[in-house]
């Protein structure tokens, strides 16, 4: 195990250089749900700049057929521009803009989510250029190699998100994504998604976060090997943001990946909060999150 000493590998910086923190969306998402939290982050003096992945935010693919009408058996078959996307290429963008980021000063890497998968491999990538990482809710993979094996274990099992598998349209193996239906009009798949994703929030606030949602998840990002290495990302300090009412990522399991970090690098624990939130929660009161992330630079 190494020694957790790279800081001489770092880029030089003015003693009063700005952290940037540099955030990460997960499944299905973009930039755009970042905004809240960038405003307060704005508002206490502090530098952000919101990922794109590859095949998200301008870049996302919204067929005619999912749309209003909606023809669900023609977008059935529609080839996902995400098909191709690997974790590879996410972990390579956000290694790039945390390249030119960190010659302006201290980056802290921040995912939530799936981005949890690219902050890890970033991290494994170029330690020596982020000052710390954090997970809101967000897979930290250890002794499993992706989420996907994760969610067959018994600290998955308090999810909520089985039912959503009818929001599901098209065959995964044939689309090379997962491809969920959020314009759906089922009043009772609505209920259940909001019970999975965002329960704490009414259901316009709900209905407004869907639709800064996109329909396709790539599989190859959800199932490639994202384990944390010791030697590179166990270097690093690190912090995890416990969201207590999460459905969507169970508190068990995220309680899992902590204790299994822990023990990867027990040198270099994770720095443990909890917030009262559900998976997406944070986002209706960011200023919880922000004292956190503004604790994190002093």
């Amino acid at each position: 195990m190494s020694s957790f000493s790279n800081s001489a590998t770092r880029p030089r910086q003015s003693s009063d250089a700005a952290t940037t923190f540099v955030l990460v969306h997960g499944s299905c998402s973009s930039s755009s749900m970042w905004a809240p939290i960038q405003r307060e982050l704005a508002l206490l003096g502090h530098r952000s700049y919101a990922v794109d992945l590859p095949g998200h935010g301008l870049d996302a693919q919204y067929p005619a057929a999912y749309q209003a009408p909606q023809d669900l058996d023609a977008w059935a078959v529609e080839p996902s521009t995400l098909a191709g996307v690997t974790l590879q290429d996410n972990v390579d963008m956000v290694v790039d803009a945390v390249r030119r980021l960190a010659e302006h000063g201290p980056v802290v890497l921040v995912g939530a989510s799936l981005g949890g998968t690219t902050v890890t491999g970033v991290g494994n990538t170029v330690p020596e250029l982020i000052s710390r990482l954090v997970y809101i809710s967000a897979w930290s993979c250890v002794r499993c190699s992706s989420p996907v094996e994760y969610m067959q274990e018994p600290e998955f099992a308090e999810n909520l998100i089985a039912p959503l598998a009818a929001l599901n349209v098209g065959d995964p193996a044939e689309l090379g994504v997962g491809r969920a239906n959020y314009r759906t009009a089922d009043p009772d798949l609505f209920a259940a998604a909001k019970a999975a994703i965002m329960a704490d929030g009414t259901d316009d606030q709900f209905r407004a976060f869907l639709n800064i949602l996109q329909p396709d998840e790539s599989l190859a990002v959800m199932m490639a090997d994202a384990r944390a290495h010791a030697d590179t990302w166990g270097t690093i300090p690190r912090t995890y943001i416990r969201l207590a009412e999460d459905r969507t990522l169970p508190v068990a399991m995220q309680d899992r990946l902590i204790a299994e970090c822990d023990a990867l690098t027990p040198d270099n624990p994770y720095d443990v909060h909890t917030l009262s939130t559900s998976h997406t929660g944070f986002v209706l009161d960011p200023k919880q999150l922000v004292t956190i992330l503004d604790q994190l630079t002093d």
